[in-house]
């Protein structure tokens, strides 16, 4: 079996165990996070409702502009910044964080932590 399909099915095996406790609701929903080998995706989720209420990614054009470039954990913070602007415009100031089965570093940590500082709590 190819060490790619391993590492991937490993990647799902921890989200499932994840999202087990992680669970967005109306008053804290869930930021989730995706990468992949070049972009990164997050989105602001209500479980309950199962509607994704803000989203961010580094496809979109105000941030391939000025992405051009950068680093891919500086692009991620680029994203994380957006998405907690985005999400304070909708009344959002608290957040589950879903790490999507990464581990906790580079991209996915300069995300989280640019979503912190610009004014979700997680």
């Amino acid at each position: 079996m190819k060490k790619s399909a391993t590492m991937r099915a490993a990647r799902i095996r921890r989200h499932a165990r994840v999202r087990r406790r992680v669970v967005g609701s109306a008053a804290k929903p869930r930021l989730c996070v995706f990468r992949s080998l070049s972009h990164i995706y997050a989105q602001v989720i209500d479980d309950a409702s199962r509607r994704t209420l803000v989203s961010a990614s580094d496809v979109e054009k105000d941030v391939t502009s000025k992405a051009n470039g950068k680093k891919k954990s500086d692009v991620a913070t680029l994203v994380g910044t957006l998405v907690a602007e985005r999400a304070k415009q909708k009344g959002i100031s608290k957040v589950v964080f879903d790490r999507g089965g990464y581990p906790f570093h580079g991209r996915i940590k300069a995300l989280a932590e640019a979503a912190r500082a610009g004014g979700l709590d997680f």
